[in-house]
């Protein structure tokens, strides 16, 4: 994997190098963080049983445009809206919809918003209402997985011990990790290299034994870290729809998400809540 250096191209394209950023670039990212983490913690004493996962969209909507930025997602390749909500047995990618959130749903809210060109993505596990003992277990699992992948995070390291940190820690718990989808760079680029796979390594029936890259962490990295943790089995089934990506055994699945920075002694966490509210049960937020 080759690197690039980032310096003052406003309108990047994605080009399989690996930007490494300036130092005034981490500015700029924290901005875009901070609002998408505001945008979640608005959401925290609204999710309830008895709304549409389509009325928190437009509640996102809403809170992004009056913030005065914008959402990278309406508009991105043919996608119509401000979040993905990931219900129950979603994955990933989930569509709002009219449908209502039951006591004890769980899910998955994914937020971008773009402040001066930078993109904010981070998302976060919600309740509705009460929910049972193992999905809670699983919720908090996936988070414990993610902060262990971005505890790895510093210079010299690789993509391959963050996988393996996510990995001992959800399998451990007796959990799956999801294969199909991955971390991404991340900056004024929506999705750009690398590639951040959630695993160390598995064992594929067709392909054999299959391991993440060892590519190296150099200060300057801008990257998201997102693990999908399964309750069952790891396989993916893909919806009609062509977004929406559900566990193939109906098992519940969980993910969080944050975009971090790679510096000279670790990392920077741009997406962390700005009233701690990074997991849940959440407090309602003030």
């Amino acid at each position: 994997m080759q690197y690039a250096i980032d310096a003052t191209d406003e309108t990047p394209v994605r080009s399989g190098d690996i930007r490494i950023h300036q130092p005034e670039d981490f500015d700029g990212m924290k901005k875009a963080g901070a609002l998408s983490a505001s945008c979640l913690d608005m959401l925290t004493d609204y999710v309830a049983p008895g709304i549409t996962t389509a009325q928190i969209d437009a509640r996102v909507r809403e809170f992004v445009l009056d913030s005065g930025a914008v959402s990278a997602t309406i508009g991105y390749r043919g996608y119509r809206h401000a979040t993905c909500i990931s219900l129950n047995h979603v994955i990933c990618h989930g569509i709002p919809s009219e449908k209502v959130l039951k006591n004890g749903d769980i899910m998955n809210i994914d937020v971008t918003v773009i402040v001066d060109g930078w993109h904010g993505d981070t998302s976060r596990m919600f309740f509705a209402g009460e929910p049972k003992v193992k999905a809670r277990r699983l919720v908090e699992t996936t988070y414990d997985a993610m902060m262990a992948g971005i505890n790895v995070v510093k210079p010299g390291a690789t993509l391959r011990d963050i996988g393996a940190a996510i990995q001992k820690i959800a399998e451990g718990a007796g959990f799956s990790v999801v294969r199909d989808f991955c971390g991404h760079g991340v900056g004024r680029l929506f999705h750009d290299a690398p590639n951040v796979v959630h695993y160390a390594e598995y064992r594929d029936r067709f392909a054999g034994v299959q391991r993440a890259p060892l590519t190296e962490l150099k200060e300057g990295m801008f990257f998201t870290i997102e693990p999908m943790i399964n309750e069952g089995k790891p396989d993916v089934r893909m919806m009609k729809d062509g977004w929406t990506a559900v566990t193939r055994d109906k098992s519940l699945s969980a993910q969080f998400e944050h975009s971090i920075g790679v510096t000279k002694n670790g990392c920077e966490i741009f997406t962390k809540s700005p009233k701690d509210l990074d997991r849940p049960p959440y407090a309602p937020a003030k």
